[in-house]
Parts: C-alpha cells; sequence; structure tokens
C-alpha cells in the first residue's frame, strides 16, 4: 500500500469499461490544473481529484494521478463498495482508488441529489473556511473513518448542504465542493475563491 492510502483496499485491477460523464469530469479536472487546486505538491506528492456518482457507488480519479496533465479512462478507479467503520473500500480499474475516496463517499451518502465531489487545495479559501466555517475538526486527518465521520457531521449540523463547499480542518489547503453535477461544483468552488479576502 503506497503511503499516502490510509485505508485498506480491494481491487480487481481489471480494465476499466468507458463510463458516461467521463468526458466533462475530465473536462472539470483540466479546469483545475490552472487555477493550482489540483497537481504536485512541493514533496512531489499529487493532490487534488474528482469523482462522479454511478448508481450505488463513484467513479474517482485514481491515488497519485495528481502529477498527470490529462488523464485516461484507465486513470480512474470505480469505487463499488465502502465501510467507513472498517476504512475499507473496494474499487474495479487499473488504479487505485484516491486518498480521499472515502472522503467522496461520506458525501454522496449524505446527499442523494450530489452527483459529482471535487477535492482541490487552495491555501486561501481554505484558511478562510476554517476560521469562518464549515470545516471539519483540525484534529482529523484524511482518509480516516474520523474524516468521514466529520463530513457526516458538516451535514448535520452546518450549512453545508445548503453551501456545497467545506474545509478539512485536519488536512492543510483541502477544501471539497459538491453538486449535482461537474458544472455546479466547480462554480461552487469558483465562488468560493473569488470570496476569499
Amino acid at each position: 500500500m503506497n503511503e499516502v492510502i490510509k485505508f485498506q483496499y480491494e481491487s480487481s485491477r481489471r480494465e476499466l469499461a468507458p463510463f458516461l460523464g467521463f468526458e466533462e469530469l475530465n473536462a472539470t479536472r483540466q479546469e483545475l490544473r490552472p487555477m493550482g487546486l489540483l497537481g504536485v505538491n512541493k514533496d512531489g506528492v499529487g493532490f487534488g481529484n474528482v469523482s462522479l456518482r454511478s448508481g450505488a457507488g463513484f467513479y474517482v480519479t485514481g491515488s497519485g494521478t495528481g502529477a498527470l496533465p490529462v488523464l485516461t479512462l484507465q486513470d480512474y478507479a470505480k469505487v463499488v463498495a465502502w465501510d467507513f467503520e472498517r476504512n475499507w473500500l473496494r474499487c474495479e480499474g487499473q488504479v487505485i482508488a484516491s486518498a480521499e475516496a472515502l472522503t467522496h463517499a461520506a458525501v454522496y451518502a449524505m446527499e442523494a441529489e450530489v452527483c459529482v465531489v471535487i477535492h482541490g487545495h487552495s491555501h486561501s479559501l481554505w484558511q478562510e473556511l476554517v476560521k469562518r466555517g464549515p470545516a471539519t475538526s483540525a484534529d482529523v486527518p484524511y482518509g480516516t473513518p474520523e474524516m468521514a465521520s466529520e463530513v457526516q457531521r458538516l451535514f448535520r449540523e452546518t450549512n453545508v448542504p445548503a453551501t456545497k463547499l467545506f474545509a478539512m480542518g485536519g488536512h492543510e489547503d483541502g477544501i471539497v465542493a459538491f453538486g449535482h453535477d461537474s458544472r455546479q461544483a466547480l462554480a461552487t468552488l469558483i465562488a468560493g475563491l473569488t470570496s476569499c479576502p
């Protein structure tokens, strides 16, 4: 298991079949790159990911793909089952699902109308959301059962269902936006960025 991924997983490692929405999801990812919301940090670790609901599961960019300028179908994984308490998921495809996959799963589990989730990095927006909210607890790291629980708490106790945007308090610069489609999720993220002082 690579050091970025904190969950246990099972993977089929077989090629993914083409899926409806791939082009739009990939186009959304391409828009994140020039804004610095997705890419590679100073330590060479990729960051940022996108996902698309599909039935009871979802497609998500693979772990470590932030460094790739353009993704192919085989750079995505399909998450078909998960268990927050066990910190476990099952995925299909030739790559392992993003280290943030369980955070994406927590959003989908809380809001049936959400079809796209974006995780990006922005220091200014992260600071603003940590200060004024909504944000997950600062002592909860990404990729853990506690993070999934924190995301669910935000849906129950804050205005996250309306704002469709939150910071991951324990994951510096980490922000999450979501929507019923790629356009709404991206617009929410951009609006958040432009509102920063």
